[in-house]
């Protein structure tokens, strides 16, 4: 299964779930599985088996055919792919307070994923330093950011990008005294 498609069912296993109203330990008990394995589903850190994939679509009370109907399993696509600002999808990354992410776009190019996102940092946001197995592009939209690495700070401001290695760790902290707003790109080789 490619990392688009898994990435694609998981956001879809979240959003029924979310507008279901029920929780992931809810799910898990309906599903019979853990609480952690329908985290790690919808967090696109596991592959179910396909009997518990549709295990767990049933109970989200939704029809197979439809589940499956809009996800792409690496089809010829069109050429230009348009996503309106209301379609971003709003998601949980890790633990942490004032974080929020958006995804604007998920696209698996050859053998690799793009990930977009938009990342509004509250202020007082935190969360501890962390590691992601991509390259990360940062482009500062509005606030000032400073990024910090383990043995090196670098600060940001609106109209300013970098580029790092997201194995090294980092978090960002929003220095302003607004909301601070970016664009991020995840490179999945």
């Amino acid at each position: 299964m490619s990392e688009n498609t898994l990435l694609q069912i998981s956001l879809k296993i979240k959003e029924r779930r979310k507008a279901l109203g029920i929780t992931v330990q809810e799910l898990a008990d309906k599903a019979s599985v853990s609480k952690g394995l329908i985290s790690q589903i919808e967090n696109s850190r596991t592959v179910p088996s396909l009997m518990v994939l549709i295990d767990i679509i049933k109970n989200l009370d939704i029809d197979l055919n439809t589940f499956f109907k809009d996800i792409n399993f690496n089809k010829k696509d069109a050429p230009i792919l348009v996503k309106r600002k209301d379609q971003y999808q709003a998601f949980e990354k890790e633990q942490a307070v004032g974080f929020n992410y958006q995804r604007i776009l998920s696209k698996s190019i050859k053998s690799s994923t793009i990930d977009f996102v938009l990342l509004e940092l509250e202020v007082g946001a935190h969360r501890p330093m962390v590691q992601t197995e991509a390259f990360e592009f940062k482009y500062i939209i509005e606030g000032t950011i400073e990024y910090q690495f383990s043995n090196k700070k670098v600060t940001l401001e609106k109209g300013d990008s970098m580029l790092f290695d997201g194995r090294i760790s980092h978090t960002p902290v929003n220095m302003g005294t607004a909301k601070a707003l970016m664009l991020v790109v995840y490179f999945f080789e």
